[in-house]
């Protein structure tokens, strides 16, 4: 206790230094949580992604279809469970900052992919008597005041004219880190209204769920085999794979986000060193007298990296907390990250290397403290 006394005092002697410190702590620290959500959120379908699922695309692009007709022949393959299709839409409500994902699935075998995603039996039994019906992610609902019966029009892109789709359903995920921003509708309705043309009768990619995940390599390698030199090849990976490579894409974000919150924790750390001694060295008569009337050297030491502990928790507190609050305020970015959530874990990281720069920076200063010949220094005063 009697080394409180000493902590407040004097971390409150010079309260500018001692705010711009602690302020210093909690920008860093609200940047990394910001850097860390972002992260997040752009590997989210890495890290949710079925380990018992398959993506099967045209190998030519993603953006090219394959056959419905596909759909029984994934099936005849051994080690398959099930099989199910999907086909982005691309529409636009309202304006286009107004972004969701907008997908064409099919009704009868969609939830039994993702299981993860729940909704109430009697909304998902209205939505499938409804052809022109939707589900909508809770997220997206709430986003445009959105309630179940409403009537909503969307302007197609890729296939052009006005489509409108009534709300039958809300899904929720079962995960914090589950996409709920999806806008569900029926396939048959899409295929129907497309011109022959413009790809009736095919679909945007199929979902696979295995039997045996230990067997997913080999049921990848059949798949491709069963459609190679056909006029629609295919490339099948691990929803995990096919995910990661979707990120790698958009470039290396783990490799900017770790540069970034490197150049900031570094700088924090100088700011901090050079705050503990300036801090120390207008004390070395203080320190001097400590030990004059029987502090040790160890005392000494851990006072003071007792005091750059304390900023830093005071300050790494306010800036995770800061971060937490910012993103329960939801996506900034108006959909272009669907799950931005800061996780505990990331949280307790951020605290973890608020606490080491503490330390890192008080280690010379209280080196120096412990060291300070009683003569020299009350001589100096």
């Amino acid at each position: 206790m009697k080394f409180f006394f000493f902590l407040v005092a004097n971390l409150l002697r010079k309260k500018v230094r001692f705010s711009m410190t602690i302020g210093s702590f909690t920008v860093a620290l609200f940047l990394y949580c910001l850097l860390a959500t972002i992260e997040a959120s752009f590997n989210q379908g890495v890290e949710v992604a079925g380990a018992d699922r398959l993506v099967v695309v045209n190998k030519t692009s993603i953006i090219q279809p394959l056959p419905f007709s596909y759909r029984e022949r994934l099936m005849q393959i051994p080690g398959v469970k099930q099989v199910t299709f999907a086909v982005w839409f691309g529409g636009i409500y309202q304006n286009e900052k107004n972004f969701f994902p907008q997908i064409a699935i099919d009704v009868n075998g969609h939830l039994q992919m993702y299981p993860e995603f729940k909704v109430p039996e009697k909304q998902w039994q209205a939505f499938i008597r409804d052809k022109e019906g939707c589900v909508v992610g809770r997220r997206t609902m709430e986003k445009f005041g959105w309630k179940i019966g409403d009537r909503i029009p969307l302007r197609g892109t890729i296939w052009p004219g006005t489509w409108e789709f009534n709300i039958r359903g809300v899904y929720d995920g079962t995960r914090h880190e589950d996409d709920i921003t999806q806008f569900w509708f029926h396939y048959d309705f899409l295929d129907e209204r497309r011109p022959p043309e413009f790809g009736k009768g095919t679909v945007g990619w199929y979902l696979v769920k295995v039997q045996d995940i230990e067997r997913a390599a080999a049921v990848v390698a059949a798949i491709d085999r069963r459609f190679a030199n056909s006029a629609y090849e295919t490339k099948t990976d691990t929803e995990r794979s096919f995910a990661a490579d979707f990120v790698k894409q958009i470039g290396n974000i783990k490799l900017i986000m770790l540069s970034v919150g490197g150049v900031v924790f570094f700088t924090l750390l100088l700011v901090t060193g050079s705050t503990m001694s300036m801090s120390v060295r207008e004390r070395t008569g203080e320190f001097a007298t400590l030990k004059t009337i029987g502090y040790s050297d160890t005392a000494i030491l851990f006072l003071v990296i007792a005091e750059s502990l304390c900023i830093a928790v005071i300050g790494g507190s306010m800036g995770v907390l800061a971060g937490k609050l910012y993103t329960l305020t939801g996506d900034p970015t108006g959909g272009m990250l669907p799950v931005f959530y800061l996780a505990p874990q990331k949280m307790l990281v951020g605290l973890m290397l608020a606490l080491l720069i503490g330390v890192l920076s008080s280690i010379a200063p209280a080196l120096f403290a412990m060291k300070l010949n009683i003569v020299e220094a009350l001589r100096r005063t």
